[in-house]
């Protein structure tokens, strides 16, 4: 019966590898239900590794089309973890960011989180460990420089803890296991998958949210906008940020896009308007990522600049503030004050009295 069902797997999935395999003249898209039907048998290892290996390179190559990215989201919300919210909660910020970390400039997204929760707004990251194809450094290695070591927490006590600290990170290793089987694939196809698309655009939250989608290309924002709209997200913003990530830059104008009664509007923002403009911080490791950061929560060196236009930026678009300008404000009010850092102190005597359980 085993060695049937799994004919019968390997033979529907050939179905699916010749749809968008088939070349330039002949390849068509999955539909929505195709597509996540595809990514369980891949994700259930119902498919062979030639097969798998062949799909991904292949879907690479011809781009995933909207509704196949939303029948892999359909996937990741049927068989990944689930966070909700209390009824008292503000509707968190998720931050879809690239699984492969940063290599080139200096995140900052984890010090805009401790901003966002000084001023009452719930966050939600999803990361994993260290992936290829950049292998560059991951959200649970920063927040551990911090003091916070979000890894080996079980998904009833990312639930618990954000409830408790309006602050939660789906840590793929520990909470999708199943798609973190997936690591040695994008490692051997050299290339970043179509799932890596998919991962942008999803969130385990349940209810409502803002989702925070980073970018690079415009083909990708493009596609990634007419898939949330068939995914039914209501409330999104994205952002060319930093390497694909949410990270606003500095040097640059920001070039964004978010949601306006309905319809989809783009925002230009440029930093020299509200004197942040300069150079986007570079990545240098760790340890001198854990100094800079540090200060900047002291509001000092090289990471200030940065954080003020990126916690401003994030208070005003998620409602906190009326004006970027009063973002801007409240952000560098917020650290002078002092509670950015008792919000680091919190989450970490959270953490450490989670290990003692």
């Amino acid at each position: 019966m085993v060695e049937s069902i799994n004919k019968q797997s390997t033979e529907l999935f050939k179905y699916y590898l010749r749809k968008i395999g088939s070349g330039e003249g002949t390849s068509k898209g999955l539909s929505r239900l195709e597509s996540s039907e595809a990514l369980k048998l891949i994700l259930n290892s119902k498919a062979t590794p030639a097969q798998i290996g062949a799909f991904m390179i292949a879907h690479r190559i011809r781009r995933p089309e909207p509704q196949e990215l939303v029948g892999m989201l359909d996937t990741y919300k049927e068989l990944g973890p689930i966070l909700q919210s209390k009824e008292e909660q503000l509707r968190p910020i998720c931050f879809g960011m690239p699984f492969d970390g940063r290599s080139k400039t200096s995140p900052l997204y984890p010090l805009t989180t401790l901003v966002l929760l000084a001023n009452n707004q719930p966050v939600i990251l999803h990361g994993g460990e260290r992936m290829p194809i950049k292998y560059g450094v991951t959200t649970q290695e920063l927040f551990k420089a911090l003091g916070v070591n979000l890894s080996g927490l079980s998904i009833n006590q990312v639930q618990s803890g954000f409830y408790q600290n309006n602050f939660a990170l789906i840590h793929q290793p520990d909470h999708f296991p199943l798609a973190n089987s997936l690591i040695s694939y994008r490692d051997q196809i050299g290339k970043r998958p179509p799932i890596a698309s998919m991962e942008l655009l999803w969130t385990a939250h349940q209810g409502e949210h803002l989702l925070v989608s980073g970018f690079v290309h415009p083909p990708t924002e493009d596609r990634a906008w007419k898939s949330l709209e068939l995914a039914g997200e209501e409330n999104t913003i994205t952002i060319k940020g930093l390497e694909g990530s949410t990270d606003l830059p500095i040097s640059r104008a920001c070039i964004t896009s978010h949601m306006n009664q309905g319809k989809r509007e783009r925002l230009i923002l440029y930093p020299r308007d509200y004197d942040c403009y300069g150079q986007d911080p570079t990545w240098e490791g760790l340890d001198l990522w854990k100094n800079n950061a540090l200060n900047a929560l002291k509001n000092q060196g090289p990471f200030v600049k940065s954080l003020h236009w990126n916690a401003g930026t994030f208070l005003w678009l998620s409602g906190t503030t009326k004006t970027l300008q009063d973002g801007i404000n409240q952000s560098k009010e917020s650290i002078e004050s002092g509670i950015v850092e008792r919000i680091l102190s919190t989450l970490i005597t959270w953490r450490r009295k989670e290990y003692a359980k």
